[in-house]
């Protein structure tokens, strides 16, 4: 029961007790959304996640291309968020999120395919290699429902099912639905209602859109033009080397000390508006952006490792923070610009 050998669950101490062999496999290694703005590797494997509910449908393997809008789940003690995401999202991505994705994969063949082995596994070996077939997750009832209201309304333009799925992704931003139905998101799933004229629920799809841009993309947003103490231009890689992040003197959220060479100043007191899963989006950074050690583990968590040997940048954990100024700014925008909340 050691935790600095191995995390043990039910379903690997009954396969131990089974002799059950199992072997690494390279595919199952994939990018996840940890938390918000903050990716990490997670090895996705039947035989090793506890529980993947139904993600297998929406991210089969590395590379399958779709979008989920993760929810908080119900009874969620930091209030309602939603957030979207392109990659796999932890469970406690949002709390007690769910997900709810723009396509499904469907496995319709599985074969055997050659494998030679690779540095973690010397010995030839076959590994099943599935074929997908995507469908829509909207089902074309759920469209029919909103194309039906608004057919007198589109003047020839037509609805289609990412139209729907970024118009609920902009409903659930509306500072009017979440105050409106507050009560209602901590004990039950949303609910999606039809705004009374199509004009609005073009406005909310579109805005919809302009937010999955910004949340999806964060990591090529052009960075916010924060004031530096130093010039980076003069720095070496390792100057780059983050720790922990921390606010400036009385905790001044306009400064930040990134480490003992690079502080940020003139950070918009705005950027921090924008809340998500209980805090602002920028402190998910500070927080993610650092080094850890795991109690029962031992195992150290290094933001710089991902910088480095992933982004190949050592000025991720900075630019990164940048960015996601810049992301919280244009979310505010957009938010405050949705149109009241008129429903049928």
């Amino acid at each position: 029961n050691n935790d600095r050998d191995i995390k043990w669950t039910q379903d690997i101490v009954n396969s131990v007790s089974k002799g059950v062999f199992y072997r690494f496999e390279p595919t199952s290694k994939s990018r996840s959304l940890y938390r918000p703005y903050c990716k990490q590797w997670v090895y996705f494997n039947k035989e090793w996640n506890w529980s993947r509910y139904l993600t297998p449908l929406f991210f089969p393997k590395e590379g399958c291309i779709n979008q989920v809008i993760e929810i908080s789940g119900i009874g969620s003690r930091s209030g309602f968020s939603v957030l979207i995401t392109d990659s796999i999202p932890n469970h406690d991505l949002l709390e007690k999120g769910q997900a709810f994705p723009l396509y499904l994969y469907e496995p319709i063949q599985t074969t055997d395919t050659w494998v030679k082995g690779d540095l973690f596994d010397d010995q030839p070996h076959t590994e099943p290699n599935t074929i997908y077939k995507v469908k829509d997750a909207i089902t074309d009832d759920g469209l029919a429902h909103f194309v039906d209201y608004y057919a007198s309304q589109t003047n020839g333009d037509t609805i289609s099912k990412e139209d729907l799925f970024y118009y609920i992704y902009g409903l659930l931003h509306s500072e009017d639905y979440r105050s409106r139905y507050a009560d209602n998101l901590s004990k039950e799933l949303p609910r999606i209602p039809r705004v009374k004229t199509y004009a609005d629920f073009k406005h909310f799809s579109d805005a919809g859109r302009q937010l999955a841009h910004y949340h999806l993309n964060y990591e090529t947003i052009e960075p916010y033009a924060v004031t530096f103490n130093t010039s980076l231009d003069t720095l070496k890689s390792e100057d780059f080397y983050v720790t922990k992040m921390k606010y400036g003197t009385g905790k001044d959220k306009t400064t930040v000390i990134y480490n003992n060479k690079i502080t940020m100043t003139n950070i918009p007191l705005e950027a921090y508006d924008y809340v998500v899963n209980g805090k602002p989006a920028l402190d998910w950074v500070m927080e993610r952006q650092s080094v850890t050690t795991h109690k029962d583990s031992g195992i150290v968590n290094d933001a710089n490792d991902w910088a480095n040997e992933t982004m190949h940048n050592p000025r991720y954990p900075l630019e990164l923070f940048q960015r996601v100024i810049t992301v919280s700014l244009e979310t505010m925008k957009i938010v405050r610009g949705l149109p009241a909340l008129d429903i049928e």
